[in-house]
Protein backbone atom coordinates (compact mmCIF):
# COMPACT_ATOMS: atom_id res chain seq x y z
CA UNK A 1 0.00 0.00 0.00
CA UNK A 2 0.96 3.79 -1.27
CA UNK A 3 0.48 6.64 0.92
CA UNK A 4 -2.26 8.66 -1.26
CA UNK A 5 -3.70 11.91 -0.70
CA UNK A 6 -6.84 11.99 1.61
CA UNK A 7 -9.71 13.75 2.21
CA UNK A 8 -9.34 17.31 3.20
CA UNK A 9 -12.26 18.87 5.19
CA UNK A 10 -13.61 22.34 4.79
CA UNK A 11 -12.28 25.37 6.21
CA UNK A 12 -13.17 27.14 8.91
CA UNK A 13 -14.99 30.51 8.55
CA UNK A 14 -16.15 33.26 11.73
CA UNK A 15 -18.78 32.19 13.60
CA UNK A 16 -18.26 28.12 13.17
CA UNK A 17 -18.68 26.56 16.41
CA UNK A 18 -15.72 24.36 17.91
CA UNK A 19 -14.94 21.71 20.07
CA UNK A 20 -12.33 21.09 22.34
CA UNK A 21 -11.59 17.39 23.52
CA UNK A 22 -9.21 16.23 25.68
CA UNK A 23 -8.22 12.43 24.41
CA UNK A 24 -4.98 12.21 26.49
CA UNK A 25 -3.97 13.54 29.80
CA UNK A 26 -5.60 15.91 31.80
CA UNK A 27 -6.17 19.75 31.41
CA UNK A 28 -4.81 22.64 33.53
CA UNK A 29 -7.99 24.84 33.59
CA UNK A 30 -6.76 28.16 33.67
CA UNK A 31 -4.84 27.07 30.82
CA UNK A 32 -7.86 25.87 28.83
CA UNK A 33 -9.80 29.41 29.80
CA UNK A 34 -6.66 30.94 28.26
CA UNK A 35 -6.86 28.86 24.70
CA UNK A 36 -10.56 29.59 24.96
CA UNK A 37 -10.22 33.35 24.86
CA UNK A 38 -8.16 33.10 22.03
CA UNK A 39 -10.23 30.93 20.13
CA UNK A 40 -12.87 33.77 20.66
CA UNK A 41 -10.41 36.33 19.30
CA UNK A 42 -10.26 34.57 15.72
CA UNK A 43 -13.96 34.56 15.74
CA UNK A 44 -15.14 31.17 16.36
CA UNK A 45 -17.38 29.53 18.94
CA UNK A 46 -15.97 27.29 21.27
CA UNK A 47 -17.81 24.50 23.42
CA UNK A 48 -15.43 22.10 25.88
CA UNK A 49 -17.21 18.78 25.41
CA UNK A 50 -18.07 17.59 29.33
CA UNK A 51 -14.94 15.50 30.25
CA UNK A 52 -12.27 17.75 29.01
CA UNK A 53 -11.24 18.52 32.43
CA UNK A 54 -12.00 15.12 34.55
CA UNK A 55 -8.67 13.55 35.92
CA UNK A 56 -8.96 9.61 36.44
CA UNK A 57 -9.18 9.16 40.25
CA UNK A 58 -6.62 6.17 40.35
CA UNK A 59 -4.89 7.05 37.11
CA UNK A 60 -4.35 10.69 37.70
CA UNK A 61 -2.26 11.20 34.07
CA UNK A 62 -5.46 10.59 32.04
CA UNK A 63 -8.11 12.89 31.94
CA UNK A 64 -10.90 10.87 33.31
CA UNK A 65 -12.24 7.15 32.17
CA UNK A 66 -11.11 5.82 28.74
CA UNK A 67 -15.08 5.54 27.65
CA UNK A 68 -15.61 9.50 28.54
CA UNK A 69 -13.12 10.48 26.62
CA UNK A 70 -14.05 8.59 23.56
CA UNK A 71 -17.68 9.50 23.69
CA UNK A 72 -16.49 13.30 24.33
CA UNK A 73 -14.81 13.09 20.72
CA UNK A 74 -17.90 10.51 18.85
CA UNK A 75 -20.22 13.13 20.30
CA UNK A 76 -18.24 16.00 19.21
CA UNK A 77 -17.59 14.61 15.48
CA UNK A 78 -21.01 13.78 15.22
CA UNK A 79 -22.55 17.07 16.33
CA UNK A 80 -23.65 18.90 13.19
CA UNK A 81 -23.41 21.89 14.56
CA UNK A 82 -19.67 21.56 15.10
CA UNK A 83 -17.67 22.13 12.54
CA UNK A 84 -13.56 21.35 14.00
CA UNK A 85 -12.64 19.57 16.81
CA UNK A 86 -9.47 20.79 18.91
CA UNK A 87 -8.08 18.76 21.15
CA UNK A 88 -6.60 20.48 24.52
CA UNK A 89 -3.30 19.00 24.96
CA UNK A 90 -1.80 15.05 24.33
CA UNK A 91 0.11 13.85 27.71
CA UNK A 92 -0.88 10.03 27.44
CA UNK A 93 -4.26 8.51 27.01
CA UNK A 94 -5.22 8.08 23.42
CA UNK A 95 -4.27 4.80 22.11
CA UNK A 96 -6.30 3.54 25.12
CA UNK A 97 -9.26 4.84 23.98
CA UNK A 98 -9.07 4.79 20.08
CA UNK A 99 -10.38 1.66 19.66
CA UNK A 100 -13.46 2.76 21.75
CA UNK A 101 -14.70 5.46 19.30
CA UNK A 102 -17.93 5.14 17.67
CA UNK A 103 -15.96 4.76 14.25
CA UNK A 104 -19.48 3.44 12.25
CA UNK A 105 -21.13 6.67 13.65
CA UNK A 106 -17.83 9.09 13.01
CA UNK A 107 -17.86 7.85 9.29
CA UNK A 108 -21.34 8.63 8.89
CA UNK A 109 -20.78 12.01 10.10
CA UNK A 110 -18.45 13.02 7.12
CA UNK A 111 -15.19 14.96 7.43
CA UNK A 112 -14.19 17.57 10.26
CA UNK A 113 -11.11 19.21 10.46
CA UNK A 114 -8.92 17.33 13.61
CA UNK A 115 -6.38 19.30 15.35
CA UNK A 116 -3.98 18.10 17.72
CA UNK A 117 -0.12 16.22 17.63
CA UNK A 118 2.02 14.23 20.21
CA UNK A 119 -0.14 11.44 21.92
CA UNK A 120 -2.48 12.51 19.31
CA UNK A 121 -0.57 11.10 16.94
CA UNK A 122 -2.39 7.65 17.46
CA UNK A 123 -5.93 9.41 16.46
CA UNK A 124 -3.83 10.99 13.18
CA UNK A 125 -3.05 7.47 12.20
CA UNK A 126 -6.19 6.35 13.38
CA UNK A 127 -8.47 9.55 11.41
CA UNK A 128 -6.13 8.07 8.49
CA UNK A 129 -6.46 4.54 8.51
CA UNK A 130 -10.50 4.35 9.02
CA UNK A 131 -11.76 7.32 7.65
CA UNK A 132 -9.16 8.24 4.65
CA UNK A 133 -9.75 11.62 6.78
CA UNK A 134 -6.73 14.26 6.40
CA UNK A 135 -6.03 16.33 9.57
CA UNK A 136 -3.82 18.60 11.09
CA UNK A 137 -0.69 18.28 12.82
CA UNK A 138 -0.91 21.31 15.11
CA UNK A 139 -0.98 23.05 18.06
CA UNK A 140 -3.56 22.50 20.64
CA UNK A 141 -5.14 25.02 23.13
CA UNK A 142 -4.29 24.23 26.64
CA UNK A 143 -0.77 24.32 25.86
CA UNK A 144 2.28 26.47 26.59
CA UNK A 145 3.37 26.55 22.99
CA UNK A 146 0.37 28.14 22.19
CA UNK A 147 -0.73 30.12 24.34
CA UNK A 148 3.00 32.25 24.42
CA UNK A 149 4.05 31.69 21.25
CA UNK A 150 2.54 34.16 18.36
CA UNK A 151 4.22 32.37 15.26
CA UNK A 152 2.21 29.16 16.76
CA UNK A 153 -0.77 30.96 17.37
CA UNK A 154 -0.54 32.41 13.66
CA UNK A 155 0.45 29.45 11.83
CA UNK A 156 -2.88 27.27 13.12
CA UNK A 157 -5.01 30.40 12.37
CA UNK A 158 -4.29 30.62 8.83
CA UNK A 159 -4.26 26.76 8.57
CA UNK A 160 -7.78 26.97 9.61
CA UNK A 161 -9.13 30.03 8.11
CA UNK A 162 -6.62 30.84 4.97
CA UNK A 163 -4.63 27.65 4.41
CA UNK A 164 -3.69 29.14 0.62
CA UNK A 165 -1.81 31.85 2.46
CA UNK A 166 0.34 29.01 4.15
CA UNK A 167 1.28 26.29 1.50
CA UNK A 168 5.32 26.58 2.23
CA UNK A 169 6.13 25.31 5.52
CA UNK A 170 9.44 25.94 7.92
CA UNK A 171 11.49 27.63 9.93
CA UNK A 172 14.81 29.45 9.24
CA UNK A 173 16.62 27.07 11.17
CA UNK A 174 15.59 24.37 8.81
CA UNK A 175 18.71 22.52 7.19
CA UNK A 176 19.24 19.54 5.30
CA UNK A 177 20.53 16.35 6.96
CA UNK A 178 20.53 14.52 3.38
CA UNK A 179 20.20 16.47 0.96
CA UNK A 180 17.76 16.09 -1.98
CA UNK A 181 14.01 16.75 -3.31
CA UNK A 182 10.96 14.06 -2.73
CA UNK A 183 7.51 14.07 -3.28
CA UNK A 184 4.82 12.64 -1.51
CA UNK A 185 2.33 12.44 0.75
CA UNK A 186 3.02 13.58 4.91
CA UNK A 187 2.42 11.11 7.37
CA UNK A 188 3.45 10.63 10.96
CA UNK A 189 3.85 12.86 14.25
CA UNK A 190 5.66 11.87 17.57
CA UNK A 191 7.79 9.17 17.14
CA UNK A 192 7.22 7.32 20.63
CA UNK A 193 3.50 7.22 19.17
CA UNK A 194 4.20 5.94 15.73
CA UNK A 195 6.66 3.04 17.22
CA UNK A 196 3.68 2.25 19.94
CA UNK A 197 0.72 1.71 17.08
CA UNK A 198 2.85 -0.70 15.40
CA UNK A 199 0.22 -3.48 14.89
CA UNK A 200 -2.53 -2.51 16.46
CA UNK A 201 -6.20 -1.66 13.85
CA UNK A 202 -5.46 1.55 13.10
CA UNK A 203 -1.62 1.63 12.19
CA UNK A 204 -0.79 2.06 8.67
CA UNK A 205 1.09 -1.08 7.17
CA UNK A 206 3.84 1.36 6.33
CA UNK A 207 5.66 4.42 5.30
CA UNK A 208 5.52 3.80 1.53
CA UNK A 209 4.97 6.53 -0.72
CA UNK A 210 5.37 9.44 2.50
CA UNK A 211 7.07 12.36 3.30
CA UNK A 212 7.29 11.06 7.12
CA UNK A 213 6.98 13.78 9.71
CA UNK A 214 8.86 12.85 13.23
CA UNK A 215 9.68 14.47 16.51
CA UNK A 216 9.17 14.14 19.89
CA UNK A 217 10.15 14.93 23.87
CA UNK A 218 11.91 13.79 26.67
CA UNK A 219 13.17 10.77 24.96
CA UNK A 220 16.96 10.34 24.83
CA UNK A 221 19.26 9.20 22.30
CA UNK A 222 19.40 5.77 22.93
CA UNK A 223 15.65 5.83 23.28
CA UNK A 224 14.99 7.46 20.20
CA UNK A 225 17.36 4.79 18.74
CA UNK A 226 15.06 1.92 20.13
CA UNK A 227 12.07 3.44 18.48
CA UNK A 228 13.37 4.45 14.85
CA UNK A 229 15.36 1.02 15.11
CA UNK A 230 11.86 -0.99 15.69
CA UNK A 231 10.39 1.09 12.55
CA UNK A 232 13.67 0.09 10.42
CA UNK A 233 13.08 -3.79 11.70
CA UNK A 234 9.63 -3.85 11.43
CA UNK A 235 9.44 -2.34 7.69
CA UNK A 236 7.83 0.29 8.07
CA UNK A 237 9.91 2.72 6.30
CA UNK A 238 10.40 1.22 3.69
CA UNK A 239 9.60 3.03 0.64
CA UNK A 240 9.35 6.22 2.36
CA UNK A 241 9.40 9.26 -0.60
CA UNK A 242 11.64 11.74 2.50
CA UNK A 243 12.12 12.54 6.14
CA UNK A 244 11.16 16.09 7.73
CA UNK A 245 12.29 16.41 11.08
CA UNK A 246 10.64 18.45 13.73
CA UNK A 247 11.84 19.59 17.32
CA UNK A 248 13.41 16.99 20.22
CA UNK A 249 12.55 19.16 23.18
CA UNK A 250 14.40 17.79 26.62
CA UNK A 251 15.81 14.56 24.55
CA UNK A 252 19.22 15.66 25.36
CA UNK A 253 21.94 18.07 23.52
CA UNK A 254 20.58 18.62 20.19
CA UNK A 255 24.03 17.40 18.65
CA UNK A 256 23.50 13.90 20.65
CA UNK A 257 20.46 13.61 18.78
CA UNK A 258 21.34 14.40 15.46
CA UNK A 259 23.90 12.27 15.28
CA UNK A 260 21.67 8.98 16.71
CA UNK A 261 18.76 10.82 13.75
CA UNK A 262 21.64 10.68 10.63
CA UNK A 263 22.81 7.10 12.00
CA UNK A 264 19.12 5.41 11.89
CA UNK A 265 17.90 7.09 8.66
CA UNK A 266 20.34 8.50 6.83
CA UNK A 267 21.08 5.01 4.95
CA UNK A 268 17.61 5.12 3.79
CA UNK A 269 18.16 7.22 0.75
CA UNK A 270 16.02 9.54 0.72
CA UNK A 271 16.15 13.20 1.38
CA UNK A 272 15.77 14.04 5.28
CA UNK A 273 15.36 17.85 6.45
CA UNK A 274 15.76 18.94 10.32
CA UNK A 275 14.21 21.74 12.45
CA UNK A 276 11.53 21.95 9.91
CA UNK A 277 9.75 23.70 13.59
CA UNK A 278 6.95 21.38 14.47
CA UNK A 279 6.20 19.41 17.45
CA UNK A 280 7.09 20.02 20.96
CA UNK A 281 9.71 23.27 20.61
CA UNK A 282 9.00 26.75 21.20
CA UNK A 283 7.36 27.15 18.32
CA UNK A 284 4.94 24.45 16.61
CA UNK A 285 3.69 24.80 12.90
CA UNK A 286 0.93 23.39 11.91
CA UNK A 287 1.43 20.91 9.08
CA UNK A 288 -1.26 18.84 7.41
CA UNK A 289 -0.81 15.17 7.57
CA UNK A 290 -2.44 13.52 4.57
CA UNK A 291 -1.63 15.70 1.99
CA UNK A 292 1.03 15.76 -1.35
CA UNK A 293 3.81 17.76 -0.63
CA UNK A 294 7.23 18.33 -1.63
CA UNK A 295 9.96 18.64 0.66
CA UNK A 296 12.92 19.94 -0.38
CA UNK A 297 15.62 19.36 2.52
CA UNK A 298 18.52 21.94 1.39
CA UNK A 299 15.88 24.82 1.35
CA UNK A 300 14.19 23.44 4.29
CA UNK A 301 10.77 23.68 2.97
CA UNK A 302 7.89 21.28 2.45
CA UNK A 303 5.13 22.54 0.18
CA UNK A 304 1.98 21.53 -0.41
CA UNK A 305 0.05 21.10 -3.67
CA UNK A 306 -3.07 22.34 -2.28
CA UNK A 307 -3.88 24.11 0.84
CA UNK A 308 -4.68 21.90 4.01
CA UNK A 309 -7.99 22.77 4.21
CA UNK A 310 -10.74 22.91 1.32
Amino acid sequence: MTATPLTRPARLGPGDRVAIVAPGGPVPEDRLRAGLDILREWGLDPVVMPHVLDVHPELPYLAGADAARARDLTDAWCDPTVSAVLCARGGYGTQRMADLLDWTAVRAAGPKVFVGYSDVTGLHEAFAVRMGLATLHGAMVGTVTFLKDARTQESLRAALFEPESVRTLGLESARAMVPGRARGVTLGGCLCMLAADLGTPHARPSARGGLVLLEDTGEEPYRLDRMLTQLLRSGWLDGAAGIALGSWEECGPYEAVRATLRDRLGGLGVPVAEQLGFGHGPTALTIPLGAAATLDAEAGTLTLDEPALR
